[in-house]
């Protein structure tokens, strides 16, 4: 290490004291001051075994860093010589012991970040006339060339139980996704994280008591490379065994496994608990629900799932306001019966009260059978603005659903009825009144990486209904509606630590028509509207669709739209955020005939949040139509 004090001349400078003498003063005043207690209060310290650090009014001493920006912000927040600058007193051999610990404080730091071979100067100048301290430590650092990775030795030791293929799967996967390959840069943060990414990589499917043996990084300080090694002990595969309720009083045992479906036998797997944990805690039984694999027995390949709940009243009663730019501000009654009496099942009956919408409805749901399918009944009164008029519209239905991990089905007989307000006379606008009667079916599949917030994977959904209007005549009809949204990702976002997210394209389309002679008048319910926050921003809610011959929008027979989205990860100041840019293009269109269709377009660009609940998203769009921008909010994502 470099060492020099810098002092002003003065013509009465004292003559320094021996380097022994004062450091041997030090050293006694040091340890003395380490026996007083703080404010005169014996053992009064803000931790245990913390050590007493006074403070004056005005620093003692202050610290310059002087070093490249990659090294200069840990320095300046982590060197322990920062926590003196403002101890009273502090006395000449007091600073000069703290800077000769400086130099292997900062070696320390430096060595984190993979530089093993720094030069290092530290001045002590004397300021007395400073309005800030009387004196300022200089650190120069000279961090050298940063340490690389030449190699990286990953093995596990031996492993029991059967599945030798798909235990050497998992294997093959830790190295193939290992974060810390040869040519990148050692840093501690960097190496502990490769090595917790192997290990949870094991842990989170069949390998749930996976631990690392051993590790060790070699580096060598001439060469500038680092040799890496570690050893994972995976421990016994798992399988997931019965699963054990604790805390069910109220509601049935055998409800909670048939609402989980852990897959029992299966191959232990973390997502499959988490998914199985949200089922539960989804399912309106519970107010709080924790899965944990029961490690302790005996039997790995049938361990018990321990499901520890906590469950929801009877009957529940919600109140809750809400916004949205689409419908304004809404407000909404909701009463929950968990075990309505004789059947059984759970009805969720709601009021609620918003700009474009008066509704209310009731859904009762059973049980799932043993098989996940489950019954269900619901009805419906509403009233809503439906293009240019309004709609009184009622609608029951009952059958049946089914939902997987990946996969929703469901089967029902619906009836619907439709009064229209509003809407003056025109041949291919609906009738003022009518009926119909269908059976359904639905398919929804999703393949996304997360079901509140996706980066990547892709969802459909298909709906079809075969049906007959019941008034003012009977006439069949066919229709159907298909979903798509995928992400695709677009190139890496890092920032200066390393840490990446991937950018990405959100892409959507959706097609619905149906299929009736001219005159038939199939219900407004069951035609098609669009535009708004989650179909074409820049335009209102609902506000695209078939027009009377005197411009009115009414509710069309076909419809198409799609959206193209960039999204971006925001780096600010050099640290990745939770935030997003996006910016967008949107169309859709709708009509009774399919060589009607005039697509409105939407241009704009927006910002996310990666909230804890899902993603926040504030969009400012353009309808190129109606020459107008529009501000858009939502929350969560759902398909």
């Amino acid at each position: 290490m470099l060492f020099r004090i810098l002092r002003p001349a003065t013509a009465n400078a004292p003559t320094p004291a021996p380097w022994s003498a004062l450091l041997l003063i030090g050293a006694l005043c040091l340890q003395g001051c380490s026996l007083l207690p703080l404010n005169g209060t014996e053992g009064d310290t803000d931790a245990p075994g913390a050590p007493v650090v006074a403070e004056s009014a005005s620093p003692s001493f202050a610290v310059e860093v002087r070093a490249p920006d990659e090294v200069r912000e840990t320095l300046e927040r982590h060197l322990e010589l920062q926590r003196f600058r403002n101890l009273p007193d502090l006395q000449a051999a007091e600073l000069q012991r703290l800077l000769g610990a400086a130099d292997a404080n900062a070696r320390e730091l430096l060595g984190t970040m993979g530089y093993f071979a720094p030069t290092i100067t530290v001045e002590l100048t004397e300021t007395p006339a400073s309005a800030g301290a009387p004196r300022t430590v200089v650190i120069t650092v000279q961090p050298g060339p940063q340490t690389r990775i030449a190699s990286a030795d990953i093995g596990f030791s031996a492993l029991s139980g059967n599945d030798a293929e798909g235990r050497t799967r998992q294997q093959l996967r830790v190295q193939r996704n290992w974060s810390l390959p040869p040519g990148l840069p050692f840093t501690q943060s960097a190496w502990d994280s490769a090595k917790n990414g192997g290990l949870r990589e094991l842990q989170v499917r069949r390998f749930p008591t996976a631990r690392i043996a051993n590790s060790r990084a070699e580096v060598d300080a001439d060469t500038h490379e680092a040799k890496l090694s570690v050893t994972y002990d995976p421990g016994p595969p798992y399988r997931f065994g019965p699963l054990r309720v604790e805390g069910s009083e109220r509601y049935a045992a055998d409800g909670a496994s048939r609402l989980a479906r852990l897959p029992t036998g299966a191959v232990y797997d973390e997502a499959e608990m988490l998914d199985a944990q949200l089922r539960l805690a989804s399912s309106g039984y519970y107010d709080a629900v924790f899965l944990t694999l029961d490690t302790e027995g005996t039997d790995p390949q049938a361990a018990p799932v321990v499901a520890k709940v906590r469950e929801a009243p009877l009957q529940k009663l919600v109140f809750g306001p809400g916004f949205s730019t689409d419908s304004g501000a809404r407000l909404s009654l909701e009463h929950i019966h968990n075990q309505l009496p004789l059947i059984g099942w759970r009805a969720v009956s709601k009021l609620s009260l918003d700009r474009e919408t008066k509704h209310a409805s009731s859904e009762w749901t059973d049980l799932p059978d043993d098989n996940g399918w489950r019954w269900f009944a619901g009805a419906q009164l509403q009233r809503e603005a439906t293009g240019d008029y309004d709609v009184n519209s009622g609608r029951l239905r009952s059958g049946r659903s089914k939902s997987s991990k990946h996969i929703d089905r469901n089967y029902f007989l619906q009836y619907d009825y439709a009064h229209s307000q509003g809407l003056a006379a025109n041949a291919l606008s609906p009738a003022d009144s009518s009926a119909a009667l269908s059976i359904n079916y639905g398919w929804t599949g999703r393949y996304f990486n997360s079901l509140t917030a996706p980066t990547r994977g892709h969802g459909i959904a298909v709906e079809l209904g075969l049906g007959t209007t019941l008034r003012p005549e009977r006439d069949p009809f066919v229709r159907a509606l298909v979903r798509w949204q995928s992400f695709v990702p677009a190139g890496r976002v890092t920032d200066s630590a390393g840490v990446g997210r991937n950018a990405r394209v959100a892409l959507r389309a959706e097609a619905g028509v149906v299929l009736a002679r001219d005159g038939a008048q199939v219900p407004v319910t069951q035609l098609f509207l669009t535009g708004g926050d989650t179909t074409v921003r820049g335009y209102g809610y609902r506000s695209i669709g078939a027009r009377t011959d005197n411009g009115q929008i009414y509710g069309g027979r076909t419809m198409a739209a799609g959206s193209v989205e960039w999204q971006r990860p925001i780096v600010y100041k050099g640290q990745m955020t939770d935030w997003e840019s996006a910016v967008f293009m949107d169309a859709g269109a709708v009509a009774d005939k399919v060589g009607d269709l005039s697509p409105r377009v939407g241009l704009g660009a927006g910002v996310r949040w990666r909230s804890p609940v899902g993603p926040v998203q504030a969009d400012l769009a353009y309808g190129v139509k109606t020459q107008e921008v529009r501000l858009h909010l939502r929350l969560g994502f759902s398909f």
